[in-house]
Order: structure tokens, then C-alpha cells, then sequence
């Protein structure tokens, strides 16, 4: 009995010695935060630039496409909106359509000899047969339309926002969407885009900068400064408006950009 007794006594006295050093040693957590997330800045896209076209500077430029080695333009402003293919060395439309003036064009992209070309906030996205531009469907769609390309598969709009969005081009029918983020924090103001491979450039309105985007993350891997450009463009004509408008040759890999109103239009080339 006496040791029954004294090993309940042991023990007791050992479960409260753990609980009083438990007590008077627990660890610190005040300042034992873990530490914050750090997400890299987007690299620097240096560009060059190798020719210099002529551009309208009645086309308020919100698409621009090179397909099977011609040219086209969307355009945008109630009563102007048109879809054109447009002659690269002399900047004249070799043929176009008008859109209703009630439309507001947006961007254009061109998939399997389909042309898809958004509307601003009529919510209604117009599709074209690529020989005639004969209209031959017309899809609703729930945002705002601004930026469209496409992977070869999906097209992906934009609207403005952080978001970019992906669709059954045959039905139009939301497949995802895409948050973009820029260092950790949501993008924003997100506009026209070419989808180059493998990434998603993208015009920020309003700011001198194309986004290079991972699609698959949203990530903004690297952001090239048009500032040079820009400025070039504004001494040249003070009725120019943002940049916006980005254009992939896939064949001869070259690169072209321009802008609302803009009177040039850049053959350019991006670093490595």
C-alpha cells in the first residue's frame, strides 16, 4: 500500500513540476512571426526598335493583329468602331466595315480564319468570317470587353481589371479566370493582347508599359517601359492618345506596336 502510495505521490509531483516549468519557460511568440512573402519584381523587357511605319490617326486603335502576314486593326469611339486589314507600309485600310454607332469597338484577335472582336460595354462580342468579314454570330458576355487573343485554343479576354479570362471559342462559354499579379499585388488596368509563345503581352491603359504574363500563374514575369516611345509620339502629334496595340508575326517573329490615335506604328524587337 505504502508504495501504491508513493508512486501516485511521484507522479503528481512530476505532472505539476512539468506544468509549472511548461509555465514559466514557454516560448516567446510575440515577435516570432513568420516572415513575410516576397515576390520578385518583373525583370526588365528591354526592346529595340527596327522600323517605322506610317499609322491613322483616325484609328483609335484597340486591336491589332498580323494573320498569315496581313495586317488588321479593331478600332474604337461610337460612330468610328471599324474592323479593317490595314496596308503596314502606308497605313491605309485596304478594306473595312463599320460597326452600328451605338458599338464601341474593343480588340480583335483571329482564330482558325474567325475574326472575334469585342465590344466596350455593349457586352456583346461580334464574329466574322476572315475572307469577307461577313458577320456570322454574335455572343454575350458578362463583362466589359477590352484586350482579346488567343492560345492558339482558348481565346482570352481582358477587361480591365486584374483578371484574365478564358473561352470556348466555339461557344463563348467561360472555361476560368486568370488573377494577375505584378510583384505580389494584383494588376490592374489590363488592356489590349497578343498571346506570344507561350506568354500573354498585355497593354496596361493608361501607363507606357506591356506586361509579359505566364497564363498559367498570372504572373507578371517581365514589363517593358514605352516611356521613350511614348514621349517620341506625343511631340509628333499632341491628339495622341495612350499606347495600346500589340501585333505578332509568327511566321518572321516580328513584333509591332502602336497606339490610340497614334500617326506611327513600330516594328520592335524584345530583349532576351
Amino acid at each position: 500500500m505504502l508504495r501504491k502510495v508513493s508512486a501516485a505521490v511521484i507522479a503528481l509531483a512530476l505532472a505539476v513540476s512539468l506544468v509549472v516549468y511548461a509555465l514559466y519557460n514557454k516560448p516567446d511568440i510575440s515577435n516570432n512571426n513568420p516572415p513575410a512573402v516576397t515576390y520578385p519584381a518583373p525583370a526588365v523587357l528591354s526592346y529595340s526598335i527596327h522600323n517605322t511605319y506610317p499609322h491613322d490617326t483616325g484609328s483609335f486603335t484597340q486591336g491589332l493583329i498580323i494573320y498569315n502576314n496581313k495586317l488588321y486593326e479593331g478600332t474604337g469611339e461610337n460612330g468610328h468602331s471599324r474592323l479593317m486589314e490595314v496596308d503596314l507600309k502606308t497605313g491605309k485600310a485596304i478594306r473595312q466595315i463599320s460597326l452600328d454607332q451605338k458599338y464601341f469597338g474593343e480588340g480583335i484577335t483571329i482564330l482558325r480564319d474567325t475574326v472575334y472582336q469585342l465590344t466596350w460595354q455593349n457586352k456583346v462580342v461580334f464574329v466574322y468570317t476572315l475572307k469577307d468579314f461577313k458577320k456570322i454570330k454574335e455572343y454575350p458576355i458578362n463583362t466589359e470587353g477590352w484586350g482579346i487573343t488567343n492560345d492558339g485554343k482558348n481565346l482570352i479576354v481582358s477587361d480591365g481589371t486584374s483578371n484574365l479570362y478564358f473561352y470556348d471559342p466555339s461557344t463563348f462559354k467561360l472555361i476560368r479566370t486568370q488573377g494577375v499579379t505584378d510583384a505580389g499585388n494584383l494588376a490592374y488596368n489590363i488592356n489590349e493582347l497578343e498571346y506570344i509563345d507561350g506568354y500573354v503581352y498585355a497593354n496596361q491603359w493608361q501607363l507606357p508599359y506591356i506586361y509579359k504574363i505566364d497564363p498559367d500563374n498570372g504572373q507578371v514575369m517581365a514589363k517593358a517601359d514605352l516611356n521613350e516611345i511614348w514621349n517620341r509620339i506625343k511631340i509628333k502629334d499632341a491628339q495622341a492618345d495612350v499606347p495600346n496595340g500589340i501585333a505578332y508575326d509568327s511566321a518572321t517573329k516580328k513584333i509591332y506596336i502602336t497606339g490610340k490615335l497614334w500617326p506611327e506604328l513600330y516594328e520592335i524587337e524584345f530583349g532576351k
